[in-house]
C-alpha cells in the first residue's frame, strides 16, 4: 500500500505546508520537496487545507507558502503547529521596508 500525501509544498522556501486532510494532534509526518526532507510531528490538529510549520518561526519573520511570502509571524512558531490568523499576519496592503 502506498502513503498518500499528508501535506503539500511546493518550494525548498516554503515554512509551511498545507493538510491534505485532517491531520491529529501527535500524528507524525514525513515529506519532501526539491531534495529536502521534513519529519514533524503535529502539535496540534490541523484541518483539512490548513497550515502546519514546517520548522520553527520566529516572531517577524516571513512565512512561505507555495514559494511565496503569506505574511509574517505575530509570535513564535514551532514546527507542527497550525498556522492561521492567530499567529501571523497580512502583509497585503502594508507599505513593504
Amino acid at each position: 500500500m502506498t502513503e498518500k500525501t499528508t501535506v503539500i509544498i511546493i518550494r525548498d522556501r516554503d515554512s509551511v505546508g498545507t493538510a491534505t486532510r485532517d491531520i491529529t494532534s501527535g500524528e507524525s509526518i514525513s515529506v519532501s520537496t526539491e531534495g529536502r526532507e521534513y519529519h514533524i510531528v503535529a502539535r496540534e490538529s490541523i484541518r483539512f487545507l490548513h497550515k502546519i510549520a514546517l520548522r520553527d518561526i520566529a516572531p517577524g519573520e516571513r512565512v512561505y507558502k507555495y514559494g511565496a511570502v503569506i505574511g509574517e509571524a505575530t509570535q513564535p512558531i514551532a514546527a507542527g503547529d497550525h498556522v492561521h490568523v492567530h499567529n501571523i499576519q497580512s502583509l497585503w496592503g502594508r507599505a513593504s521596508g
